[in-house]
């Protein structure tokens, strides 16, 4: 079969209901519901096979600019432009718990595979980790070596990744403490990494899409063509070898 069949082309659904931008949209573990965030201040979540939508979560203050869920489907934590970080139980939409600590909008955020930690990219040039399992809402790690704001961050069991604006991708492995920065030379909007964990995708403000070999740092491939800053939003699984979803803000 070719490449081209296999790409989905067609609009299966449009979901409606977000007054205002909607700042990010996230499948859960097994891609069958959708949690979506705007400048409406709310959390929506969808079944998108069926352009359903189920459930509103309101607590923020200002646009919620983020939002991810755990592997089990039970827990979500959201962040925005309140400096907050919201964790949430999704069948009762209660917040459990509020993690404050940065000094500017929060842009991005991310649990860790165990869903035992919430790490936040803040507007703050900090990355900041949170227990969920405790009743502390200081953070039980900051890493604020950035030169500027940081969009985005995506986790390994052993590391944590981030993108900024500064133009570098910096791999922190909170094992030995060591720290890898590549520098591309743009600001980086958004970053994710393959299912094999050998290469980084990293969106950046100058339109262009930069594929990283992880290893080495070597720039691999550019992909070109938008007219605006590049987004990525995909499946739990991230991008395979093949397909990856980028959407143009």
């Amino acid at each position: 079969m070719s490449v081209k069949n296999d790409v989905p082309g067609k609009e299966v659904n449009v979901l409606k209901g977000h007054e205002g931008g909607v700042l990010a949209a996230r499948f859960n573990t097994d891609g069958n519901y959708v949690l979506s965030c705007g400048k409406d201040r709310t959390i929506r979540l969808w079944n998108p096979h069926r352009g359903i939508h189920i459930k509103t979560y309101k607590s923020h203050a200002r646009e919620v600019r983020d939002v991810h869920v755990t592997q089990d489907n039970s827990k979500l934590c959201s962040c925005g432009g309140d400096r907050q970080i919201f964790y949430w139980d999704v069948a009762t939409g209660r917040v459990i718990r509020k993690f404050r600590g940065h000094d500017g909008e929060v842009n991005g955020i991310k649990f860790n595979e165990y869903s035992s930690v919430v790490v936040s990219a803040g507007y703050d040039q900090s990355l900041r980790a949170w227990d969920c399992r405790s009743h502390s809402t200081e953070p039980i790690q900051i890493i604020d070596t950035f030169a500027d704001s940081v969009m985005s961050v995506c986790l390994t069991k052993t590391e944590i990744i981030g993108g900024s604006v500064d133009g570098t991708v910096r791999t922190f492995d909170i094992r030995i403490g060591r720290e890898i920065s590549d520098n591309l030379g743009q600001s980086v909007n958004c970053v994710s990494m393959s299912n094999d964990g050998n290469c980084i995708l990293a969106g950046c403000l100058d339109s262009t899409l930069r594929l990283l070999d992880r290893s080495t740092g070597e720039l691999l491939q550019e992909y070109k063509g938008h007219t605006n800053k590049v987004s990525l939003q995909m499946p739990e699984t991230d991008f395979s070898t093949s397909y990856f979803l980028m959407f143009c803000i």
